[in-house]
């Protein structure tokens, strides 16, 4: 294999936030304003360099796509335990999709790999300033107290849209990071058979 990392994240919310559109400008740089609602899953792939303590890691990025409607959640539910990272979007002119947001949370607790898991909330849709219903202080006031970062982008501008996946990486990485020096720790009943690997023998997937 010619990575180090093969890295799955998740985008989650409500139907129309931009998910799609979101993951299209990040792996190709382009943005459709037509809506095209996506059924079940769907996945987009990106290479990366990633840098950590003066070396460099080649990522290969698995950034799955799923649909936000109500009659969908039990099958993209079943990918959530194995995503090691989630970009949670909401529609900053929806106020209903800021609301469900707490939903997605408890959904993410209930099913992901655990109860914290590593989460990027995003405010998309930033471009349509005219049409905003959440301001960035409410959205700011919600994000920190469930503890999460919170990056506004725009899949159309493409405004932090890649410095919201580079956040889940890095959280990601630092996760692993933490979890294989716990392991070396002396005095340790903890041996890598905990650790899942999920591309090469160098790639640990997240411990909580």
């Amino acid at each position: 294999m010619d990575y180090d990392y093969l890295m799955k994240f998740l985008a989650l919310g409500d139907s129309g936030v931009g998910k799609t559109s979101f993951l299209y400008q990040y792996t190709d740089g382009t943005f459709n304003s037509r809506f095209i609602s996506t059924v079940g899953i769907d996945f987009r792939e990106k290479r990366l360099i990633y840098q950590s303590k003066g070396r460099n890691y080649r990522v290969h990025l698995q950034l799955w796509d799923t649909a936000g409607q109500e009659r969908f959640r039990s099958l993209t539910t079943a990918f959530y335990r194995d995503a090691m990272g989630f970009i949670l979007l909401f529609d900053l002119t929806n106020e209903q999709s800021f609301l469900e947001i707490r939903n997605w949370i408890e959904q993410l607790r209930v099913h992901a790999y655990c109860d914290t898991p590593d989460i990027v909330l995003c405010g998309n849709k930033a471009d349509l300033e005219d049409r905003r219903v959440i301001s960035e202080w409410r959205a700011r006031e919600f994000a920190e107290q469930a503890g999460l970062p919170y990056l506004e982008t725009s899949a159309a501008t493409g405004q932090n849209v890649a410095r919201s996946i580079e956040t889940l990486l890095e959280r990601v990485m630092f996760r692993m990071e933490t979890a294989v020096d716990t392991a070396m720790l002396p005095n340790r009943r903890r041996n890598f058979d905990e650790v899942d690997l999920n591309a090469s023998t160098s790639a640990q997937k997240c411990l909580c």
